[in-house]
């Protein structure tokens, strides 16, 4: 089984994606690399949309344009994140599984996180892990100790979701991160980066 490690960037960006559009389904792509063979690093997190509803022109627009951003500095798509609507709703999406098989078609151990808006805000991760099972995708077996010692998903820092929440209570940096939706409203908008919102002690 392979492990992956969420960097304190990529969950902050995940976690302001949702706090951003708390009633709406949000969705993202993961960014890493593969370190010692069967080692997963997700080192960044780029937002795509918060109006989707299908496989739509935008949403491959989106993911072409973030797959060579992540090219560009010498990262790959390993996976996909999304929150739903309803905060008690952690099911993948059919289209979320539609877009973890293009990812899975380039990156074999390719994973998917759902975030568990019941525990968002929370000391929590609050997202819950996919994986290819089959046909489809299903919630790795361990999902219900996801990020516990010896679960093979793992947070660099345990401490970042209370951090994350209180960068959102405290200083409202969810407000300055963008999406892809956004930045076809307001093409100053940098989705792919968005560094504005990643304090510079991170």
């Amino acid at each position: 089984m392979s492990t992956y490690t969420l960097s304190n960037q990529a969950y902050l960006k995940v976690f302001f994606h949702a706090a951003k559009h708390p009633h709406r389904q949000v969705n993202g792509v993961l960014l890493g690399k593969t370190v010692n063979k069967d080692s997963i690093v997700i080192e960044d997190a780029i937002p795509l949309l918060h109006h989707w509803t299908s496989l739509s022109p935008m949403m491959e627009i989106g993911l072409d344009m973030a797959g060579q951003y992540a090219e560009s500095v010498n990262l790959t798509l390993v996976g996909y994140y999304q929150a739903c609507e309803r905060p008690d709703d952690t099911s993948l999406a059919p289209v979320g599984e539609k877009i973890c098989e293009k990812i899975k078609s380039k990156f074999e151990k390719a994973v998917a996180f759902v975030i568990d808006g019941a525990l968002l805000g929370t000391s929590q991760p609050a997202l819950i892990p996919y994986v290819p099972s089959g046909a489809s995708w299903k919630p790795h077996p361990g999902s219900n100790a996801a990020f516990a010692p010896k679960s093979p998903f793992q947070l660099v820092s345990a401490d970042i979701p209370s951090r994350a929440a209180d960068f959102v209570k405290n200083d409202h940096l969810h407000q300055a991160f963008g999406d892809f939706d956004d930045h076809l409203e307001d093409v100053t908008i940098d989705w792919l980066r968005n560094v504005a919102c990643i304090p510079a002690d991170l």
